[in-house]
């Protein structure tokens, strides 16, 4: 898909159906501003019938068979001086969602003068554009109906240097990530998540090292390995480098969870676990690798980007870790396992002490680590946490301009206490209450404690039952705008 503006006289235009943005405000003169296409008296008549009066959320739907125009969707953005951004996108996606599979171009006309930045018109084209994602890889009964490929923004005459090439870069990438999270286990294994990592190191020119598991042995990974062992595939270490050009001002590390499969372990997911949806606990590691690929194509200058992915199964055989058992972690801590159903922290100990050890100055992994921030937060909003003050405000602004929702949870160190073991340095959980803080702490034991950190839980997020929005149902890529936002603000 293809976006486009028009910018000449809106007298000259040619479309076949047209989006239309109207606020509260002056119905009779917004209406006029489409008098060339179509009657607006008409048009006045129409809605006066319905009593629409341009409220908020509130959508019209016109087919004409006499008129240019053949047909004419108008959503209500409420009073002009409380447009919200995010409220357009929603309504803008559920409108184009609805008529993706009918048309092959869509027009889009807002009241632009009341926009304030260039980035929020973009923004209204990634959520139009993620909006129509469809997954029909492993459907033999494909759709044959059209398939939306143009967007066209009109008269954005306030914005006469719009580029909409950062949002075709960051769709790809989430749309990477939504492919990668939705794929089955038999389909993305850990070797075919290593070849989408190098697919884009190939194409975006990024440095890539896959370490086997005999160089994970090397460097004693024993957690990760550990997760591993019960899996007759093999897993793979992915390491990613994006390097600037210009001299490097900050060095940054961003790890995913990348859990192909997770069947539990010993501690087998039983009951309404949903076992048949853990192809989706690698979604930490699809929003690193997305975001891999749009600034692989952005490029930010001045900035080392390291994108890491402990990948692996967790499965169940003889050579399975047991519960029970005690491991040493590549930085030396020994951990007992009290639950071979928290593997994901343990893959993210030897991935958070690697990507340490590249001495960055911050570090950001992102998980489906605990059913407990689903409890905590639900599906719509992900749980962060971290050691500096400066980086929860950033990361709060990017997640904002991202459009994703984003909450801080609290490093309550007196938690700590319920990590303790009587054998190892700790356990790999603690008690029930509190689980994903205690998760949280767990993972701060693996990282020089000098660098900036944050931990993003995305249990309750990277997938949606829900059409709703900009994200249809399935998988949603969450993370990926967040992480390419927060970038794009350093530069």
């Amino acid at each position: 898909m293809q976006f486009s503006t028009f910018q000449q006289d809106l007298n000259t235009w040619q479309g076949s159906t047209l989006i239309f943005g109207i606020v509260e405000e002056d119905l009779k003169n917004q209406l006029e501003k489409i008098d060339f296409i179509i009657d607006s008296k008409l048009l006045q008549e129409k809605i006066n019938q319905k009593k629409f009066k341009g409220e908020k959320g509130k959508i019209l739907n016109f087919d004409f068979f006499d008129q240019r125009l053949q047909t004419l969707k108008i959503i209500g953005l409420g009073e002009g001086k409380n447009i919200n951004s995010n409220d357009i996108k929603n309504s803008l996606a559920d409108v184009i969602r609805k008529s993706s599979d009918k048309e092959e171009k869509i027009s889009i006309l807002f009241p632009w003068e009341l926009i304030n930045s260039q980035e929020e018109i973009q923004s209204f084209g990634e959520s139009a554009r993620l909006s129509t994602y469809k997954d029909n890889r492993f459907n033999s009964k494909r759709d044959d109906k059209k398939v939306l490929k143009e967007i066209e923004f009109l008269n954005i005459n306030k914005f006469t240097n719009i580029n909409f090439n950062e949002t075709e870069y960051i769709c790809e990438g989430v749309e990477l990530a939504r492919r990668l999270v939705a794929a089955p286990p038999n389909s993305l294994t850990p070797l075919e998540m290593s070849r989408q990592a190098s697919k884009i190191a190939e194409e975006h020119g990024l440095e890539i090292k896959i370490l086997e598991k005999n160089e994970c042995e090397n460097l004693g990974m024993g957690a990760y390995l550990a997760v591993a062992k019960g899996s007759d595939l093999e897993p793979k270490f992915i390491h990613l480098t994006l390097k600037s050009k210009s001299p490097v001002k900050e060095k940054i590390a961003l790890v995913g969870k990348g859990l192909t499969f997770d069947s539990g372990g010993y501690n087998l997911k039983v009951g309404a676990s949903q076992i048949e949806m853990m192809k989706y606990d690698m979604g930490g590691s699809a929003a690193v690798l997305g975001a891999a690929k749009a600034l692989g194509a952005i490029k930010p200058d001045g900035l080392e980007i390291h994108f890491i992915v402990a990948a692996c199964e967790n499965m169940i055989n003889g050579s399975a870790v047991h519960p029970g058992d005690v491991i040493k972690a590549s930085n030396g801590k020994t951990i007992e396992i009290n639950n071979t159903d928290a593997e994901g922290r343990l893959t993210l100990a030897d991935a958070l002490t690697y990507a340490s050890n590249l001495k960055p100055d911050s570090i950001i992994d992102l998980a489906t680590l605990t059913g407990a921030i689903v409890v905590a937060l639900g599906n719509d909003v992900a749980g962060f946490w971290t050691n500096n003050n400066m980086m929860a405000k950033d990361l709060k602004t990017a997640s904002s301009q991202a459009g994703e929702e984003l909450w801080q949870m609290p490093l309550q160190k007196s938690y700590k206490d319920g990590l303790k073991s009587h054998i190892a340095d700790m356990k790999n959980t603690g008690p029930r209450a509190g689980g994903s803080i205690t998760a949280a702490l767990f993972l701060e034991e693996f990282f020089d404690g000098n660098i900036n950190w944050a931990h993003i839980d995305i249990a309750g997020t990277c997938w949606t039952d829900k059409n709703r929005g900009i994200n249809p149902s399935g998988a949603t890529g969450y993370g990926v705008k967040t992480l390419v936002q927060w970038i794009k603000n350093k530069i």
